[in-house]
């Protein structure tokens, strides 16, 4: 038997699952004498020992937080052992298979199993809100299905971490982009809608095998999440209302919680339901500067655009099978095998008329291809967001950030500055990005913020780029902190001069 032990009453016994954020154990509580999950988190690579610890002490308040759901279709969380520095989440045990291995081993399921386990789901979901928890990270791995039939969604509270933008250093982004909800993508206030919205992901890939949005980098597939319309499902049957009602774009359109559960439950138990009508109005158009990815294509007619991808970099995920861990933005040209025949630009050539022998030869004017549209993405992210120390911060300490600058084609020129809330950035000028035919698509700039704005110690702020050229945009947030502090007065000047010796 294993002599390992944690917090002095777990004994580890063996491995269940393994990722880039730490190990799943099968364990024995040697204090209740009953088998148990436990979690063993490791920071990521990159972080300092502040990072750390702010990291450590978020997942323990989440894991408590978790603690608080009480629900059969709920992994019920036992305990936030702290040991060797790092916290470790108890939980229970359950023993049978997740809902992505049923899928990868069967294929799609029925719509009325579907129905089943999403209800079941959405019952947990429910619950969970009411009590304050978002999951943020609902998808087929974090859903178990027991030897017995239980349905259990695993990782509540505690598979995301958000608000770190330290944590994005290594550039990992954890867990699935997919099932992201575009208000996250976008860096805008998230609520239980974020929630339906991957749980309507989770269902249309339970029934179609397959998810709407990947793409085949995750930096496509959020911009589709974000950007591009739902494929219509083939094989959803009494659920396609279900699946469009929770994959709205604006949460404040989303179909709601109870009235997803009434029709999940119907089509669970076979009988016919009707969505509600007020749930699924039309989206109106965004407004233009709310825009962070706009089409550019003078000889098409105006269509309304949705604002698109501007990732908040501070988003970090634990699942409990703990795979796809390590995911690197790979930040290429845009994904055209997955964009719609009516954003690609014509394939036909142009025609001439065939000459005769009885009238002047004459041939029709050329058709011109119009370029295709031009997509534009900027992400911003942390180099270093915290500062403590005498003010103004040297370039060595001062908070620092990366931005990529993403176009779709080329050639193209970007027009862009850095921009903060609380204070006139250090560096106001706008600058000019220039992709040659040809270029790479993808630039990345870098920035040291050196102001302090004197009427705040310590200062809370974020940074942003500010786009005016091709288009007018702003990138997503990027909170950091400096701290003022005076510094330490000699010891010769705070020492008073010593009297002579009489």
């Amino acid at each position: 038997m294993s002599t390992r032990m944690v917090a002095g009453r777990y004994r580890l016994l063996g491995e269940l699952g393994r990722g880039g954020m730490g190990v799943v154990w099968r364990a024995r509580d040697e204090v209740l004498g009953r088998e148990v999950a436990i979690k063993e988190v490791r920071a990521p690579d990159g972080l300092d020992d502040h990072e750390v610890r702010r990291l450590y002490a978020r997942l323990e308040v989440e894991g408590r937080a978790a603690a608080r759901v009480d629900h059969p279709n709920v992994i019920t969380v036992y305990d936030v052992a702290m040991a060797q520095g790092s916290p470790w989440i108890v939980m229970e045990l359950v023993r049978g298979l997740s809902l992505s291995d049923i899928l990868d081993a069967d294929g799609a399921l029925t719509p009325r199993r579907a129905a089943e386990i999403s209800g079941r789901v959405l019952a947990a979901l429910r619950v969970a809100h009411e009590r304050g928890v978002l999951h943020r990270d609902v998808k087929p791995g974090n859903v178990l299905i027991g030897n017995d039939g239980r349905i259990v969604l695993t990782d509540f509270g505690i598979a995301v971490i958000e608000g770190t933008s330290a944590l994005t250093r290594t550039g990992e982004v954890v867990g699935s982009p997919e099932y992201l909800a575009p208000e996250r993508a976008l860096g805008r206030p998230t609520g239980p809608e974020s929630d339906l919205w991957s749980l309507g992901v989770l269902l249309y890939v339970a029934v179609e095998g397959g998810s709407p949005f990947r793409r085949d980098t995750a930096l496509n597939t959020l911009r589709a999440v974000v950007d591009e319309p739902l494929p219509e499902p083939r094989h959803a049957g009494p659920l396609a209302p279900v699946i469009a009602g929770l994959l709205r774009k604006e949460p404040a359109e989303r179909m709601t919680g109870p009235d997803a559960q009434r029709l999940l439950d119907a089509a669970a138990a076979g009988r016919r339901s009707y969505p509600p009508t007020v749930a699924l109005p039309p989206s109106p158009p965004p407004a233009p500067l709310a825009s962070t990815t706009v089409a550019m294509d003078a000889a098409a007619p105006p269509r309304p655009r949705r604002a698109a991808l501007a990732v908040a970099a501070g988003i970090l995920a634990l699942a409990l099978a703990l795979a796809a861990a390590g995911l690197t933005w790979a930040l290429l040209r845009d994904n055209t095998s997955g964009a719609s025949s009516a954003n690609a630009p014509s394939s036909a050539a142009p025609t001439t008329s065939a000459p005769t022998t009885t009238s002047p030869t004459t041939s029709a004017s050329p058709r011109t291809i119009p370029p295709p549209a031009l997509h534009l993405t900027v992400l911003v992210s942390a180099t270093r967001d915290t500062y403590t120390g005498p003010c103004p911060p040297p370039d060595s300490a001062a908070p620092s950030f990366t931005a990529v600058i993403t176009v779709s084609r080329t050639p193209a020129t970007v027009t862009y500055r850095w921009h903060t809330n609380l204070s006139t950035t250090s560096d106001p000028a706008w600058k000019t990005a220039h992709f040659a035919a040809g270029d790479p698509t993808s630039r990345t700039i870098t920035h040291t913020e050196l102001s302090s704005p004197a009427d705040y110690n310590p200062s809370t702020d974020w940074i942003a780029v500010d786009v005016k050229q091709p288009l007018t945009l702003q990138s997503n947030h990027v909170p950091f902190t400096v701290t003022c502090e005076s510094p330490s007065p000699s010891p010769s000047a705070s020492s008073p001069s010593a009297s002579p010796t009489a």
